[in-house]
């Protein structure tokens, strides 16, 4: 990145130098784990040992499919779960919503947490439904109550898919029927990322690689960026966490306002809106001062709706306009901090000016 400062890591995380490494030494011994050959045969034992040591570093001991990311896990979940009614909260990723009706969202509280009266009403009379909700949202760093909303899936007979593109590699994985993770997010390559399925006879197999659950050649010099990403060191995110309290505590002084201030956030992710200044200008100021921040998700930056995720909390669409979204690596340092609030200061002073 050079001299300029990368506070987008919701959008991707710089490859670690151990996962890149891994993915070097890798290629170098490149051969189709599929093939019947000696060679062949040394790739799968090294995939297989890949497998093992992503789920241990992550705590997670059911069955761990190789994707292409965590688009393709939640693909693969909402067509091909073995279950009912799809029902999704109202501030799903992309993914998640345009594999759904838009009949069966779920409500959430101003605070940006999942309205559970809603859930339980949702869920009422249904026969073993799929429930999709993020753990962390990608846009408001909110964190969701997943161990209660898993048990009021499971009271209700239904399956739950935990987005945890956001909190893997960060927070513990929750609770759910199935999981969904891209590498990318915590410095593993891109194109890789894995669906974590609890019971294999809630999904359905249509052939191929992975247990039948997806066809192609898997691309193992990723998978073992994958699992050397997995297991990096991830004390930073200790820091990320004071980073986070002094950017919210200097934004609020300085006249800002901090979405979804109330609510439990993840570390890595802050959400900040400047009265009176589209996002798209800031965006801009910030970007030629050496910064760069989004406006919500990567997915939609280029839109010009206002953000689903924050209409859905109850701001109005000229205040959603207003809202960037900064996000935390394991390389931010205090004195990214100091630069980004500096041109803030600077940018909201012109605005009063003005």
């Amino acid at each position: 990145m050079g001299t300029r400062i990368y506070l987008d890591h919701a959008a991707t995380t710089p490859i670690l130098p151990e996962a890149a490494e891994a993915i070097r030494a890798a290629c170098e011994t490149w051969a189709n784990p599929s093939s019947a050959h000696a060679e062949g045969r040394a790739v799968r034992a090294a995939m297989e040992d890949a497998r093992r040591r992503i789920g241990a570093a992550l705590g997670w001991d059911g069955t761990l499919i190789f994707t292409s990311g965590a688009t393709e896990a939640i693909e693969i979940v909402m067509r091909r779960a073995k279950a009912g009614d799809r029902i999704v909260s109202a501030i799903e990723h992309p993914a998640v919503l345009r594999c759904t009706s838009g009949e069966d969202r779920l409500a959430v509280q101003t605070d940006g947490t999942l309205d559970l009266c809603d859930l339980d009403s949702a869920l009422a009379g249904r026969q073993r439904p799929l429930v999709a909700v993020q753990s962390v949202n990608n846009e408001t760093g909110v964190i969701h109550p997943m161990a209660r909303i898993f048990e009021r899936v499971k009271e209700g007979g239904g399956l739950l898919l935990a987005d945890c593109a956001q909190s893997a590699g960060k927070l513990p994985l929750p609770d759910a029927d199935f999981i969904s993770i891209a590498a990318h997010k915590f410095g593993g390559p891109p194109g890789i990322g894995a669906l974590l399925v609890r019971d294999e006879a809630t999904l359905e197999a249509v052939g191929g690689q992975e247990g039948g659950h997806r066809p192609g050649t898997a691309a193992v010099p990723m998978i073992m960026g994958f699992a050397a990403a997995c297991e990096a060191d991830h004390a930073w995110y200790e820091g990320a966490k004071r980073l986070r309290v002094t950017l919210d505590r200097a934004i609020a002084e300085a006249g800002g306002e901090i979405i979804a201030a109330a609510a439990p956030r993840i570390a890595t992710i802050a959400c900040y809106r400047m009265p009176g200044v589209p996002a798209a200008s800031q965006m801009m100021q910030f970007d030629l001062a050496g910064i760069a921040v989004s406006a919500g998700s990567a997915c939609s930056s280029g839109s010009l709706k206002a953000s689903h995720v924050l209409s859905a909390m109850g701001l109005a669409e000229e205040e959603a306009r207003e809202v960037i979204r900064v996000s935390f690596g394991p390389r931010t340092r205090e004195s990214d901090i100091d630069a980004l609030l500096s041109e803030w200061r600077t940018l909201h002073a012109r605005r009063r000016a003005a």
